[in-house]
């Protein structure tokens, strides 16, 4: 009976998984370099350098607390046999790519400038997670807000030393793509 329950909460990570909500997830133990938005912004807002934003701006996201993304993932796990997913665990509450970037350099108390570069062609202008879903059956949705998740993440870029190389893409990241090449080549 065990091994039937422990496949059922893989079966429902694997699901939940395959949404890819982590891109839009924010907090401390990020990759300086990982190519989040939160996470370039607030390095490059700690070092007072400008700050880029693709199109007016005006391009809403929803960013999701770990501790939040983790209470939710719990609650899944703990949740019924009965229900599998998929269910969406994310924050409702959108923001602009340019509020993001204003409150960072506020929050930082950075001289940094907002510098506009062309936008994307296929950059989505509107991503809002429906976490319906999940109120109703899990009992779930975020408690830790955009400003109280920001407080904690820039706290941690803060005391990363000065002497760690923030350009250098994380070792996992540069294994996939040397991969990924030789398997194309």
């Amino acid at each position: 009976m065990l091994q039937l329950r422990q496949s059922r909460i893989q079966n429902k990570l694997k699901t939940y998984l395959s949404n890819k909500f982590f891109l839009r997830l924010d907090g401390p133990r990020m990759h300086p370099n990982d190519g989040r938005v939160v996470s370039n912004f607030i390095v490059q807002a700690l070092q007072n350098n400008d700050i880029t934003i693709y199109g007016e701006g005006s391009q809403t996201r929803s960013f999701c607390y770990v501790d939040n993304l983790i209470d939710g993932l719990i609650r899944l796990m703990e949740s019924g046999d009965d229900f599998t997913g998929p269910v969406n665990i994310g924050n409702p509450n959108e923001f602009t790519i340019k509020e993001l970037a204003e409150k960072i350099i506020d929050m930082t108390q950075s001289s940094s400038k907002l510098i506009y570069k062309p936008l994307p062609e296929n950059d989505p202008v509107r991503r809002q997670p429906d976490i319906t879903l999940a109120k109703k059956i899990l009992g779930w949705e975020p408690s830790i807000e955009l400003e109280e998740g920001l407080t904690h993440t820039i706290n941690y870029f803060s005391d990363i030393p000065s002497s760690h190389n923030l350009d250098a893409k994380p070792e996992r990241i540069v294994k996939y793509f040397q991969k990924s090449v030789s398997e194309s080549a």
